[in-house]
C-alpha cells in the first residue's frame, strides 16, 4: 500500500503540526500523517518542528525555552493562507488520532525522548501502524535498543554503503531519502535489501512526481490533495 503522509498535516495549507492541519491532510485523503516530537521546558512532550519559534511563530526562543502553559499563549501561523491554531501536545495528538485507520510517522526532534515517545504510543495502541524517525541515527538507535518491534526510519539526504550498513545493524526498516536523490534504480536496490522506501522533502509538484514515478512506498508531502490526484491519473 502506498502511503500519503500528510507532511506537518496538510501544512500548504493550514498551520503545521496542529489539529487544523491534520484533519485537513485527512479530508484531503491522506492515508499518514506526519509530525514531529520536541520537549518543552516542564517536560511536555508537543508536536513542532523547528528548534526556535521563529518561523511559524514569530517570536524568540525556543520550544525548550517555554513551558506548556507559556506555548498556549502563541499561535503557529500559515502565513501563506493567513490562519493559525494552537501547538499540539504528543498525548492530545494521540487521544485525537490513534484510533483512526492511519498510518503514521513520529518524528524524533530532541534527545532523550525516546523513552517517553515510545511509552505513550505503547499506551494508544500504536506499535502496529508507527514508524519512528530521526536524521539523528542514535535516536533511531535507541530506539531499536529500547523497544526492537517498533519500526524505524532514517531520514538522510541519500544512502551510502555506510548508512545502509547502520541500518541493517539495528534492523531498521524504512529508508527516508530526500526527493532530490530518489532515483528509480536507487529505489530498486533498496527494495532488493529488504527496506521501505519513504521520500521527504517533496517541495514541489515535479519532486513528487518523480518520486512517485521511481516506486517509492510512501511520500511525506505538505499538498496530500495533489499526489492522491497524480496517484489517481496514474491509474
Amino acid at each position: 500500500m502506498f502511503v500519503v503522509y500528510a507532511h506537518r498535516g496538510a501544512s500548504e495549507y493550514a498551520p503545521e503540526n496542529t489539529l487544523s492541519s491534520f484533519y485537513l491532510g485527512i479530508h484531503m485523503g491522506a492515508n499518514g500523517i506526519e509530525t514531529d516530537v520536541r520537549r518543552t521546558k516542564d517536560g511536555v512532550l508537543v508536536l513542532f518542528h523547528d528548534k526556535n519559534l521563529e518561523r511559524v511563530i514569530g517570536c524568540e526562543g525556543s520550544v525548550a525555552d517555554n513551558t506548556y502553559a507559556e506555548l498556549l499563549q502563541m499561535r503557529v501561523r500559515n502565513v501563506k493562507t493567513d490562519t493559525q491554531d494552537l501547538i499540539v501536545t504528543f498525548e492530545d495528538f494521540l487521544r485525537y488520532f490513534s484510533f483512526r485507520d492511519l498510518h503514521f510517522a513520529i518524528e524524533l526532534k530532541d534527545p532523550d525522548i525516546e523513552a517517553d515517545v515510545l511509552a505513550l504510543l505503547e499506551r494508544y495502541g500504536m506499535r502496529e501502524k508507527t514508524i519512528v524517525t530521526s536524521f539523528n541515527f542514535e535516536y533511531i538507535k535507541k530506539v531499536k535498543a529500547l523497544n526492537p518491534a517498533y519500526h524505524v526510519g532514517y531520514l538522510t539526504d541519500d544512502f551510502d554503503d555506510q548508512k545502509l550498513a547502520d541500518m541493517k545493524s539495528i534492523g531498521g526498516e524504512q529508508l527516508c531519502p530526500k526527493a532530490t536523490y530518489v532515483t528509480a534504480e536507487k529505489v530498486e536496490v533498496w527494495h532488493a535489501l529488504g527496506y521501505n522506501v519513504r521520500a521527504w522533502g517533496v517541495a514541489d509538484c515535479a519532486l513528487m512526481k518523480n518520486a512517485y514515478d521511481c516506486g517509492v512506498d510512501g511520500m511525506t508531502v505538505n499538498f496530500p490533495d495533489l499526489l492522491i490526484r497524480y496517484m489517481t491519473e496514474k491509474q
